[in-house]
C-alpha cells in the first residue's frame, strides 16, 4: 500500500542548512528571534539593510522577530512577478539594477523581501554595502494585501521611496502619509528618477500591452541593438526609394526620346537632382503629351 502523503514524516532540514545568518547575532527557537547575548549588549544602531538576518533562500521572513515562511506561488502569479521585472528592467535608469526576492533589513528584528526592487547601482558611501531601494514592487491579491501593508510601512519607514502594490485590477502606491493604500489611475504612468522612463500602468494590468511597452522603452533609452535594426531599416526604406526615383528619372529621358528630343547637360542635372516622385511623375505625364522640355522642366 503506497502510504498517504500527509501520513509520512517530514524530512528534518541538514544540521547545516541555516535559517539565521551566521553572525546576526539571534538564533530562531520555535520560530521566534532569540539574541544568543544580552540585548543590551547589541548596537543600538540600525543595521545595514544588507546586514542580513535571514539566511538568502531559507524561504523565509523575519518580521518583528517572528519566523515567516513565504507561502508558495501559484503559477499565474509567477507569471504576474516575470513580467513585472521584464517591465521594471525596461524601464530602468541607467543607473539603477532591478532584483527580485530582494531582501532588506528595516530593524534588528525585521528582514523582509520584495518581489521587485529598483536599486541604485553606486553602492552606500557610508557603508559601502548596497543602496536602499528606491522602488519596491509587490505582487498581491485581495486576501494579501493587508500584509503587503503591513510591509510597505515597514519598507517605507526604512527609506524606500516608493512602494507599489499590483494586483489583478490596478496599481496601488503606499501612502506613509494616510498609512494606507492609493490607486493610482489607469491610463496614467509611473514617472521616477529611478526610471529612464516612465512605466505604463495599463502595461503592468495587461499582459498584452507588455511587450510593446518593453519595446518602446528600449527605444527612448537609445537600446544599441535596436537603434542598429533601425539604422538598417532606414538604410533599406533609402534603398528602395533611390531606385524607384531612378528608374522614374530614366522613364522620363526615354519619353522624351520617343518624342525626339534630346536633354542639354543642364537638363540632365536638373532631372538627376529631382527627388519628390510626385513631380517626376507629373514631368512623364507631360513628355508624355509632347511638351516640349524646357515646359516640362519649368512645371511644378
Amino acid at each position: 500500500m503506497v502510504p498517504d502523503p500527509d501520513d509520512r514524516e517530514p524530512e528534518l532540514p541538514a544540521v547545516d542548512d541555516r535559517l539565521v545568518s551566521p553572525g546576526a547575532g539571534y538564533e530562531i527557537l520555535d520560530g521566534e528571534l532569540v539574541p544568543v547575548r544580552d540585548p543590551g549588549d547589541l548596537s543600538p544602531e540600525l543595521p545595514d539593510v544588507d546586514a542580513r538576518l535571514i539566511s538568502p533562500g531559507a524561504g523565509y521572513e523575519i518580521h518583528d522577530g517572528n519566523l515567516v515562511k513565504l507561502p508558495p506561488v501559484a503559477p499565474a502569479e509567477a507569471v504576474r512577478r516575470a513580467k513585472l521585472a521584464a517591465l521594471v528592467e525596461a524601464h530602468a535608469g541607467a543607473e539603477h539594477d532591478v532584483a527580485c526576492d530582494l531582501l532588506t533589513r528595516t530593524s534588528r528584528t525585521t528582514d523582509l523581501t520584495s518581489d521587485v526592487s529598483v536599486v541604485p547601482r553606486a553602492p552606500d558611501p557610508a557603508t559601502d554595502g548596497r543602496q536602499i531601494e528606491q522602488l519596491a514592487f509587490l505582487v498581491v491579491t485581495h486576501t494579501t494585501i493587508d500584509g503587503a501593508g503591513r510591509k510597505a510601512a515597514r519598507l517605507a519607514a526604512r527609506g524606500v521611496r516608493r512602494v507599489l502594490a499590483l494586483d489583478l485590477e490596478q496599481v496601488l502606491e503606499w501612502s506613509t502619509e494616510l498609512a494606507a493604500w492609493s490607486p493610482l489611475a489607469g491610463d496614467a504612468g509611473i514617472d521616477d528618477r529611478a526610471l529612464a522612463v516612465a512605466l505604463p500602468i495599463a502595461a503592468l494590468l495587461d499582459a498584452g500591452k507588455a511587450d510593446d511597452a518593453v519595446a518602446r522603452a528600449l527605444l527612448a533609452k537609445r537600446n544599441p541593438v535596436l537603434v542598429a535594426a533601425e539604422a538598417a531599416a532606414g538604410s533599406r526604406a533609402e534603398a528602395v526609394a533611390d531606385g524607384e526615383l531612378r528608374g522614374k528619372r530614366d522613364a522620363l529621358l526615354v519619353v522624351f526620346a520617343i518624342h525626339g528630343q534630346v536633354p542639354v547637360p543642364a537638363d540632365r542635372t536638373q532631372i538627376g537632382d529631382e527627388r519628390d516622385p510626385a513631380r517626376l511623375d507629373r514631368w512623364i505625364a507631360d513628355a508624355a503629351r509632347g511638351h516640349a522640355i524646357a515646359e516640362v522642366l519649368a512645371g511644378s
